[in-house]
Protein backbone atom coordinates (compact mmCIF):
# COMPACT_ATOMS: atom_id res chain seq x y z
CA UNK A 1 0.00 0.00 0.00
CA UNK A 2 1.19 3.53 -0.78
CA UNK A 3 1.20 5.41 2.55
CA UNK A 4 2.60 8.77 1.39
CA UNK A 5 4.14 10.53 -1.61
CA UNK A 6 6.64 13.37 -1.51
CA UNK A 7 7.02 15.74 -4.42
CA UNK A 8 5.98 19.04 -5.99
CA UNK A 9 2.37 20.04 -6.40
CA UNK A 10 1.91 21.03 -10.05
CA UNK A 11 -1.88 21.33 -9.97
CA UNK A 12 -4.16 22.05 -7.02
CA UNK A 13 -7.95 22.31 -7.10
CA UNK A 14 -10.70 22.00 -4.47
CA UNK A 15 -11.19 18.32 -5.37
CA UNK A 16 -7.82 16.99 -6.52
CA UNK A 17 -4.10 17.66 -6.84
CA UNK A 18 -1.36 16.39 -9.10
CA UNK A 19 1.90 15.63 -7.33
CA UNK A 20 5.08 15.35 -9.42
CA UNK A 21 7.41 12.79 -7.85
CA UNK A 22 10.64 12.35 -9.83
CA UNK A 23 8.90 12.91 -13.16
CA UNK A 24 5.83 10.79 -12.37
CA UNK A 25 2.58 12.70 -11.85
CA UNK A 26 0.20 11.24 -9.26
CA UNK A 27 -3.48 12.28 -9.36
CA UNK A 28 -4.87 12.41 -5.81
CA UNK A 29 -8.46 13.10 -4.82
CA UNK A 30 -8.55 15.47 -1.84
CA UNK A 31 -11.08 17.07 0.51
CA UNK A 32 -11.82 20.78 0.77
CA UNK A 33 -10.06 20.80 4.18
CA UNK A 34 -6.84 19.42 2.70
CA UNK A 35 -7.12 21.87 -0.21
CA UNK A 36 -7.47 24.84 2.20
CA UNK A 37 -4.40 23.79 4.19
CA UNK A 38 -2.27 23.21 1.08
CA UNK A 39 -3.51 26.40 -0.56
CA UNK A 40 -2.27 28.41 2.42
CA UNK A 41 1.19 26.82 2.32
CA UNK A 42 3.97 29.00 0.94
CA UNK A 43 6.07 26.11 -0.32
CA UNK A 44 4.61 23.44 -2.58
CA UNK A 45 7.87 22.22 -4.16
CA UNK A 46 8.55 19.65 -1.46
CA UNK A 47 5.29 18.40 0.02
CA UNK A 48 4.56 15.11 1.69
CA UNK A 49 0.96 14.01 1.13
CA UNK A 50 -0.46 11.09 3.11
CA UNK A 51 -2.32 8.67 0.84
CA UNK A 52 -4.78 5.81 0.67
CA UNK A 53 -5.04 3.59 -2.39
CA UNK A 54 -8.69 2.61 -2.80
CA UNK A 55 -8.97 -0.58 -4.85
CA UNK A 56 -12.16 -1.63 -6.63
CA UNK A 57 -12.73 -4.08 -9.46
CA UNK A 58 -13.06 -1.25 -11.98
CA UNK A 59 -10.61 1.33 -10.57
CA UNK A 60 -7.57 2.00 -8.41
CA UNK A 61 -7.99 5.50 -6.92
CA UNK A 62 -5.49 7.48 -4.83
CA UNK A 63 -6.78 9.76 -2.08
CA UNK A 64 -4.55 12.40 -0.48
CA UNK A 65 -4.61 13.91 3.01
CA UNK A 66 -2.76 16.77 4.64
CA UNK A 67 -3.05 15.28 8.14
CA UNK A 68 -2.97 11.80 9.68
CA UNK A 69 -6.21 12.53 11.56
CA UNK A 70 -8.16 13.15 8.36
CA UNK A 71 -6.93 9.90 6.80
CA UNK A 72 -7.90 8.03 9.96
CA UNK A 73 -11.45 9.43 9.81
CA UNK A 74 -11.65 8.61 6.08
CA UNK A 75 -10.75 4.96 6.71
CA UNK A 76 -13.25 4.77 9.59
CA UNK A 77 -15.99 6.14 7.33
CA UNK A 78 -15.13 3.56 4.64
CA UNK A 79 -15.75 0.81 7.21
CA UNK A 80 -19.39 1.90 7.53
CA UNK A 81 -21.76 -0.09 5.34
CA UNK A 82 -23.14 2.04 2.51
CA UNK A 83 -20.43 4.74 2.76
CA UNK A 84 -18.17 4.74 -0.29
CA UNK A 85 -15.01 6.72 -0.95
CA UNK A 86 -16.82 9.59 -2.70
CA UNK A 87 -19.29 9.99 0.16
CA UNK A 88 -16.47 9.84 2.73
CA UNK A 89 -14.66 12.64 0.88
CA UNK A 90 -17.88 14.68 0.76
CA UNK A 91 -18.16 14.32 4.56
CA UNK A 92 -14.52 15.41 5.01
CA UNK A 93 -15.11 18.40 2.72
CA UNK A 94 -18.21 19.47 4.63
CA UNK A 95 -16.84 19.13 8.18
CA UNK A 96 -13.41 19.13 9.81
CA UNK A 97 -12.12 15.94 11.45
CA UNK A 98 -12.98 17.34 14.90
CA UNK A 99 -16.49 18.33 13.77
CA UNK A 100 -17.09 14.82 12.45
CA UNK A 101 -15.88 13.32 15.72
CA UNK A 102 -18.07 15.67 17.76
CA UNK A 103 -21.14 14.93 15.64
CA UNK A 104 -20.64 11.18 16.09
CA UNK A 105 -19.90 11.40 19.82
CA UNK A 106 -22.92 13.63 20.46
CA UNK A 107 -25.09 11.51 18.12
CA UNK A 108 -25.80 14.68 16.16
CA UNK A 109 -27.81 13.14 13.32
CA UNK A 110 -28.98 16.58 12.10
CA UNK A 111 -25.41 17.74 11.36
CA UNK A 112 -24.50 14.50 9.60
CA UNK A 113 -27.77 14.52 7.64
CA UNK A 114 -27.06 18.07 6.41
CA UNK A 115 -24.15 16.70 4.32
CA UNK A 116 -24.97 16.10 0.66
CA UNK A 117 -25.57 12.38 0.02
CA UNK A 118 -26.15 11.47 3.68
CA UNK A 119 -29.70 10.47 4.61
CA UNK A 120 -31.20 9.55 7.96
CA UNK A 121 -30.25 5.86 7.76
CA UNK A 122 -26.66 6.58 6.72
CA UNK A 123 -26.25 9.18 9.50
CA UNK A 124 -27.59 6.73 12.10
CA UNK A 125 -25.33 3.96 10.79
CA UNK A 126 -22.26 6.23 11.00
CA UNK A 127 -23.06 7.06 14.65
CA UNK A 128 -23.76 3.42 15.62
CA UNK A 129 -20.68 1.99 13.86
CA UNK A 130 -18.15 4.67 14.83
CA UNK A 131 -19.15 6.11 18.21
CA UNK A 132 -16.99 3.65 20.18
CA UNK A 133 -13.99 4.46 17.97
CA UNK A 134 -14.21 8.21 18.67
CA UNK A 135 -13.73 8.17 22.45
CA UNK A 136 -10.18 9.60 22.33
CA UNK A 137 -11.48 13.07 21.38
CA UNK A 138 -10.56 15.73 23.93
CA UNK A 139 -12.84 18.76 23.78
CA UNK A 140 -11.92 22.18 25.06
CA UNK A 141 -12.99 25.77 24.45
CA UNK A 142 -10.27 26.44 21.90
CA UNK A 143 -11.32 23.36 19.93
CA UNK A 144 -14.92 24.56 19.87
CA UNK A 145 -13.80 28.02 18.70
CA UNK A 146 -11.69 26.52 15.91
CA UNK A 147 -14.60 24.26 14.89
CA UNK A 148 -17.02 27.21 14.77
CA UNK A 149 -14.54 29.07 12.57
CA UNK A 150 -14.22 26.02 10.31
CA UNK A 151 -18.01 25.77 9.82
CA UNK A 152 -18.28 29.49 9.03
CA UNK A 153 -15.21 29.39 6.75
CA UNK A 154 -16.49 26.37 4.77
CA UNK A 155 -19.96 27.84 4.23
CA UNK A 156 -18.63 31.29 3.33
CA UNK A 157 -16.01 29.80 0.99
CA UNK A 158 -18.67 27.77 -0.80
CA UNK A 159 -20.99 30.79 -1.19
CA UNK A 160 -18.24 33.12 -2.44
CA UNK A 161 -16.83 30.51 -4.82
CA UNK A 162 -20.32 30.12 -6.32
CA UNK A 163 -20.34 33.88 -6.91
CA UNK A 164 -17.22 33.50 -9.06
CA UNK A 165 -14.38 34.69 -6.79
CA UNK A 166 -11.06 32.83 -6.79
CA UNK A 167 -10.52 30.40 -3.92
CA UNK A 168 -7.06 31.84 -3.17
CA UNK A 169 -8.45 35.37 -2.78
CA UNK A 170 -11.39 34.10 -0.71
CA UNK A 171 -9.10 32.21 1.69
CA UNK A 172 -6.87 35.25 2.29
CA UNK A 173 -9.90 37.49 2.92
CA UNK A 174 -11.59 34.98 5.25
CA UNK A 175 -8.37 34.55 7.26
CA UNK A 176 -8.13 38.30 7.88
CA UNK A 177 -11.81 38.73 8.80
CA UNK A 178 -11.95 35.69 11.12
CA UNK A 179 -8.79 36.82 12.92
CA UNK A 180 -10.32 40.25 13.54
CA UNK A 181 -13.83 39.03 14.44
CA UNK A 182 -14.28 35.97 16.67
CA UNK A 183 -18.08 36.11 17.01
CA UNK A 184 -19.01 36.99 13.45
CA UNK A 185 -22.03 35.26 11.88
CA UNK A 186 -21.82 33.48 8.51
CA UNK A 187 -23.99 36.20 6.91
CA UNK A 188 -21.74 38.98 8.25
CA UNK A 189 -18.65 37.06 7.15
CA UNK A 190 -19.95 36.78 3.58
CA UNK A 191 -21.02 40.46 3.48
CA UNK A 192 -17.65 41.68 4.81
CA UNK A 193 -15.83 39.42 2.35
CA UNK A 194 -17.83 40.82 -0.57
CA UNK A 195 -16.69 44.32 0.38
CA UNK A 196 -13.02 43.30 0.44
CA UNK A 197 -12.85 40.98 -2.57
Amino acid sequence: MITHIRGSIIELTATHLILDCNGVGYYLNISLNTFSKLNNKEKVEDCQILTHLHVREDAHTLFGFFEQEERKIFLMLLSVSGIGASTAMMILSSLSSNEIRMAILKEDIVTLKSIKGIGMKSAQRIVIDLKDKMTDLQLNDSNVLVQNHNIKRTEALSALETLGFSVKDINKTLDVILTENNDISIEQLIKMSLKRL
